[in-house]
């Protein structure tokens, strides 16, 4: 079963098409890893889910509601984290997340169990403004997370965090379905990144989704058309190599 379907989504502003025709397939209760390049129409497609910007043409499913009819609805079900956080700099990482709580209308424990989920609790008290960026990170994600949402969109959220800090939010990210029988959407431009934490991928490049599936189904695919098959990571450049001289020939 599919948690998020969308069926010929599509977003332009003016002469620009951020999004072409995309259709995704999410399964539920997994990791669902959202790849391209910086500008591939990934933010784009994720603000249409949570409703901060409307599609232009197609529709999308989410958890069986269909947009926009069940906008509302939708929103309750998911957590989110796009682009760098923002929070209240003279308040601590916990007054910031006893906001949310608040707006939310969860429990008080659901602060304490997101901050110790993202490994902050002995910074609770500090003040946001003097969180470094990695710590942000993981605020941005305690805040997405708190109230164990059944579905969670997290927007490049191990940038800025050093080698230990992002390894210790993939392994968070990769137990989040077993742990809470939750599905993520998470987005990232680095394929040894995602390789790590999702079960299927989509493959975004100048809003066309060029490819869905799994690892295996990628490397497949790839050895089709001639790509190297032993480093995911060139073959997924390969692709998109590949994609942007089409694009070329079509302008």
């Amino acid at each position: 079963m599919n948690m998020i379907e969308t069926k010929n989504l599509k977003k332009t502003y003016g002469d620009f098409t951020a999004v072409e025709g995309i259709n995704l397939h999410i399964k539920k209760g997994s990791v669902y890893g959202f790849l391209g390049p910086n500008g591939a129409g990934k933010s784009t497609t994720m603000k249409m889910f949570l409703g901060l910007t409307k599609p232009t043409e197609g529709t999308f499913v989410i958890d069986g509601k269909k947009y926009p009819k069940n906008r509302m609805e939708i929103l309750k079900e998911v957590g989110s984290f796009i682009e760098a956080p923002a929070f209240y700099g003279n308040l601590t990482g916990e007054e910031n997340l006893d906001i949310v709580r608040k707006i939310l209308g969860l429990p008080k424990y659901s602060v304490e169990e997101a901050l110790d989920l993202v490994g902050l609790t002995q910074y609770k008290g500090r003040l946001a403004r003097k969180y470094s960026l990695g710590m942000k990170q993981r605020l941005g994600l305690a805040s997405a997370l708190i109230g164990k949402p059944p579905i969670l969109i997290l927007d490049e959220p191990t940038n800025g965090l050093d080698p230990v800090g992002i390894h210790e939010i993939r392994t968070l990210i990769r137990s989040l379905p077993k742990k809470f029988n939750c599905t993520v959407l998470v987005s990232s431009h680095l394929l040894s990144e995602i390789e790590l934490m999702a079960e299927d991928i989509g493959i975004l490049n100048h809003g066309h989704l060029l490819f869905e599936g799994t690892l295996e189904e990628l490397k497949n695919a790839a050895r089709l058309k001639g790509f190297p098959t032993e480093n995911l990571e060139d073959m997924f450049l390969a692709m998109i190599e590949e994609d942007n001289e089409r694009g070329d020939s079509r302008r």
